[in-house]
C-alpha cells in the first residue's frame, strides 16, 4: 500500500532574522507652506465658529471633535500629523476612509475622486480658535509645516453626520457609538454622556454597555427629536437605529417528509478539541448526548426560544455529523462539543435590546479561555459598512487577536438582497479580521457555485476578502439540503439551508485537522491550511473569497506526488525582518513548478479606526534566486507574489493599505531553474491608532508553502532528505479510518 505523506512541520527552523534594507526618501509636498495656509485658514475658522455654538453640556471639559482629511497622497502611516497635533494641542481619537477629489496631488494628471483617510481630532475649544494663529506663525520645512500641507480639508463633525439612521418614526431604540478620550481611566466622557442624555430626555442603557479600544458602544432608548439633539454631545461617533438579531430562522426548508438516518457508534475521533457552538440551546430530546460534552444555559433566569432550540440543535448537527444523507448513516465526529446557549426567550424579536445582552453572553464564553474553536451562526441583521466598525466586530476581534482560538462565523443570508446600496454584504460580525467568515455554497461537488441567499464581499479594508471561505449549506434550486437532526429520541432529518449550517460544517473540518494531527499546529495554523487548500475555481472573490474548502480533509493535510506542503509556525517582532527559505531538493528543482503560500497572522485591533483597523501588518517580498543580485544591492532581486489587487484599489496600493491585511495567498508558476535558494523576506509592521508606535507586542503568524514539481514524484522524501535535521513529517496522532 502507497504511503501516505502527510503535512511537514518545522518550517519556521528555516527562518531567521535579517538587517531592514534603508527606507526611502521623503515624498514631494503637493502644496506649499504658504498654499496650504491660504487653504485651511478659513476653513479652521469656521471649525472654531461651529464648535462654539454648540451647548456647553456638549462639550464636557470644553472638549470638541473636529475632522481632518490628508490629502490621498499622504495616507500611509508614516504621515500620521504627529508633529501637528502634539504643537497645536489635539489628539486623534479615531479615523474612516473617506473619497474626495483633492485640489492637487502627487500622482500624473489632474486629481480624481479618491480614497483617503479622515481623522477625528479633539481637543478643548480654546484649541481650534487658535488654530489660525498658529498656521500663521509655522517656519516652513518644519514638520509641523510638512504636517500641515498634508491635510486636504479640515471640516465640523456636524450631528447630522453622526447619524446613520433612525429607522421608523415608531422605533424607540438606538445603539450609540461614543469616542472616549484615550487613558481616561476616570470614565469622564461616559459620565457626561449619560448627564447629557437624561438632559435630553434619553435613557442610556450604560449596564449593557461595552468599551473597544477607544469607543464605547451603548444603547439609547428615546423619541427621534431628543436623540436628534443626542448627536451634538461632541463625543459621538455614530448614532443607528438598533438593528434585530439575524440567525434565528432557516432561510426556506423542504415542505418534505422527515426521513430517518443512522448515527455513528464509534467515540469521537479524539478527545482533545475543546470545541464551542454558540447558538439558540437545545430541545429536551435529542440524539446527541453521546459526544455532547456539556450543555450550558448563559442566563438561567430566561426561557427557552422554540426556534431557537431547532435552530441550536441543527448547528450543532452540522458540525458533529456534517449533511447527513437521507436513510444513510452520519459520518463519525472528529471531537466532542459544548453547547451554550446564548439565545433564549428574552432575545425574542419583542426585546429592541438582545443584541447587546447576547454579546455580552458571548464576551463571557470567549472571555473565559476555555476553546480553542468557536462556531457563531447570528449576529446583527445589519450588513458591513466601511464608515464604522460595529461593537459585535470590536469585542470579538479584539478577544480573538492572541491567537489561540480559531471562530467560524456565518456570513449572513442576504445574499438576493439590493446589491447596489450595499444590502447584501457580509453581515456583522462576519467582518472581524481574527476570525474564519463562512459563506455557503450551493453543492459539495466540483461545479458549485455561491447559494443565492450567501452573503457577499467586499468587506472593510482591511478586510476586504470576504468571506473567507465556503462551505456547502444547501440549495433549493437544486433540492440540495442541508440535512441535519431534528428533535426528538429518535434519529430524523430535517432538510435546511443557511450560512449558519456551512460555518459550523467548516468548523469541522478544522477541528478534524486538530483531532488528527495532534496540538503540532495551532489554531491560526490550520486557518491558514484551510485558506491554503480551498479552491475558488473561476469564481468572482468578492461572491467566495479564497473558495471552497475540499470535501475530503485528507486534500488538507496530505502531499500527492510531487507535492510538498510545508508549514511555518512562529512570532514576528515589531520592526524586524524575517527571511524565510524555501525548501527545494539537494539538486534543484527540473521543469515547470508551481508555488503557493499563505500567510495567516493574528492581530491586536483599533476599533475607532476604521481606516487603520489592524495594528499589525506584513510587507512580504519574494526573492527567487540568491544569484540575481542588482549592482549596488545586497539584496536578491524580488518578484511580485501576492497580487495586492485583491486587498486594495489602487490608491490604497500606493500608500501601504494592502500590508494590513490578516490573510495573504497567492500562487506563482515558474521554471524550477529560476529558483536559487528562493526566500520569503518579511517585515513586521507595527501601528497605534493609525499613528507609527514603538510599543507593540510580537504578534504569532502561520505560513503554509506549498511547492509542486511534476518532474519531481518523489519530491516530498527529497524535500525531507534535504533538511532532514530540521524539518519532519506532521504523523497522526490517533489511528485513521480507511476514509476520513
Amino acid at each position: 500500500m502507497n504511503q501516505t505523506n502527510f503535512l511537514i512541520g518545522r518550517g519556521e527552523l528555516l527562518t531567521h532574522e535579517i538587517k531592514g534594507p534603508k527606507r526611502g526618501m521623503d515624498k514631494a509636498e503637493v502644496y506649499t507652506l504658504q498654499q496650504a495656509r491660504r487653504r485651511l485658514t478659513p476653513q479652521f475658522v469656521d471649525v472654531a465658529v461651529s464648535l462654539d455654538k454648540l451647548p456647553d453640556n456638549a462639550c464636557p471639559g470644553d472638549f470638541g471633535v473636529a475632522r481632518l482629511a490628508l490629502n490621498p497622497s499622504y495616507i500611509a502611516r508614516s504621515f500620521f500629523p504627529v508633529a501637528m497635533l502634539r504643537s497645536v494641542g489635539l489628539e486623534s481619537v479615531g479615523s474612516r476612509a473617506v473619497k474626495l477629489t483633492p485640489e492637487g496631488w502627487s500622482k500624473k494628471g489632474p486629481p480624481r475622486e479618491s480614497t483617503t483617510t479622515e481623522l477625528f481630532v479633539v481637543g478643548r475649544r480654546q484649541a481650534f480658535r487658535r488654530l489660525k494663529d498658529w498656521a500663521a506663525q509655522l517656519e516652513d520645512g518644519s514638520n509641523e509645516a510638512k504636517d500641515l500641507s498634508h491635510i486636504e480639508r479640515f471640516s465640523a463633525f456636524e450631528p447630522k453626520d453622526r447619524i446613520v439612521s433612525l429607522g421608523e418614526e415608531k422605533d424607540r431604540f438606538f445603539e450609540v457609538g461614543i469616542h472616549l478620550l484615550p487613558g481616561d481611566n476616570d470614565q469622564f466622557v461616559q459620565r457626561a454622556f449619560t448627564r447629557y442624555a437624561a438632559d435630553v430626555g434619553v435613557k442610556v442603557h450604560a449596564d449593557l454597555a461595552f468599551s473597544a479600544g477607544n469607543l464605547w458602544f451603548v444603547p439609547a432608548e428615546g423619541q427621534h427629536d431628543n436623540v436628534e439633539r443626542l448627536a451634538e454631545f461632541s463625543f459621538v461617533r455614530v448614532i443607528r437605529s438598533m438593528p434585530k438579531l439575524r440567525g434565528m430562522r432557516p432561510v426556506q426548508r423542504s415542505p418534505g417528509v422527515i426521513v430517518a438516518c443512522n448515527l455513528p457508534t464509534d467515540q469521537p475521533l479524539s478527545s482533545e478539541p475543546k470545541v464551542a457552538i454558540l447558538d439558540g440551546g437545545l430541545p429536551e430530546q435529542h440524539c446527541i448526548a453521546p459526544w455532547l460534552h456539556t450543555y450550558r444555559v448563559l442566563d438561567e433566569k430566561a426561557a427557552d426560544d422554540p426556534g431557537g432550540l431547532e435552530h441550536g440543535l441543527g448547528v450543532t448537527s452540522a458540525f458533529l455529523f456534517g449533511p447527513i444523507a437521507p436513510n444513510g448513516t452520519a459520518a463519525r465526529p472528529y471531537s466532542y462539543v459544548d453547547h451554550l446557549r446564548v439565545l433564549d426567550r428574552e432575545t425574542d424579536s419583542e426585546d429592541p435590546l438582545e443584541l447587546y445582552r447576547t454579546l455580552g453572553l458571548v464576551e463571557e464564553v470567549l472571555l473565559s479561555r476555555q476553546y480553542q474553536f468557536i462556531n457563531l451562526s447570528l449576529g446583527p441583521d445589519l450588513p458591513i459598512d466601511d464608515t464604522d466598525v460595529h461593537a459585535w466586530t470590536s469585542v470579538i476581534d479584539d478577544l480573538l487577536s492572541d491567537g489561540e482560538t480559531l471562530m467560524t462565523v456565518a456570513v449572513g443570508n442576504n445574499g438576493q438582497m439590493d446589491r447596489s446600496v450595499g444590502n447584501s454584504r457580509v453581515q456583522v460580525p462576519s467582518d472581524c479580521v481574527n476570525a474564519l467568515s463562512v459563506g455557503a455554497a450551493n453543492s459539495i461537488d466540483a461545479t458549485w457555485t455561491r447559494a443565492a441567499y450567501s452573503a457577499i464581499g467586499p468587506g472593510r479594508s482591511p478586510g476586504v476578502v470576504k468571506p473567507d471561505l465556503m462551505a456547502f449549506g444547501g440549495d433549493a434550486a437544486g433540492s440540495k439540503y442541508f440535512h441535519v437532526l431534528a428533535p426528538g429520541a429518535k434519529p430524523t432529518l430535517m432538510p435546511q439551508l443557511g450560512t449558519s449550517f456551512a460555518s459550523p460544517y467548516l468548523l469541522r473540518n478544522a477541528v478534524g485537522v486538530r483531532a488528527i494531527l495532534g496540538s503540532d499546529l495551532t489554531p491560526l495554523a490550520i486557518k491558514a491550511l484551510l485558506v491554503h487548500a480551498a479552491d475558488s475555481s473561476t469564481h468572482d472573490k468578492l461572491e467566495v473569497g479564497w473558495g471552497k474548502i475540499p470535501e475530503d480533509l485528507m486534500d488538507v493535510i496530505t502531499c500527492p506526488v510531487g507535492v510538498a506542503r510545508v508549514v511555518y509556525q512562529g512570532e514576528l517582532k515589531p520592526g524586524k525582518y524575517l527571511r524565510a527559505a524555501l525548501p527545494l531538493p539537494a539538486g534543484g528543482l527540473q521543469g515547470n513548478i508551481r508555488l503557493k503560500a499563505t500567510f495567516c497572522y493574528a492581530s491586536p485591533t483599533d476599533p475607532q479606526d476604521s481606516v487603520a483597523y489592524t495594528r499589525a501588518g506584513l510587507e512580504i517580498v519574494f526573492r527567487p534566486s540568491d544569484k540575481k543580485v542588482k549592482e549596488g544591492k545586497s539584496n536578491a532581486d524580488t518578484k511580485g507574489f501576492f497580487d495586492m489587487k485583491k486587498y486594495a484599489t489602487e490608491e490604497e496600493r500606493r500608500s501601504d493599505m494592502g500590508k494590513w491585511e490578516t490573510v495573504l495567498h497567492g500562487n506563482k508558476s515558474m521554471r524550477g531553474s529560476s529558483l536559487d535558494n528562493p526566500v520569503f523576506d518579511i517585515h513586521y509592521n507595527a501601528r497605534e491608532a493609525g499613528a507609527p508606535t514603538t510599543g507593540a507586542e510580537k504578534i504569532r503568524y502561520a505560513l503554509i508553502i506549498t511547492v509542486e514539481a511534476p518532474k519531481h514524484a518523489d519530491l516530498y522524501n527529497e524535500i525531507l532528505r534535504a533538511y532532514a535535521k530540521m524539518l519532519v513529517p506532521i504523523q497522526p496522532k490517533v489511528s485513521l479510518p480507511v476514509h476520513v
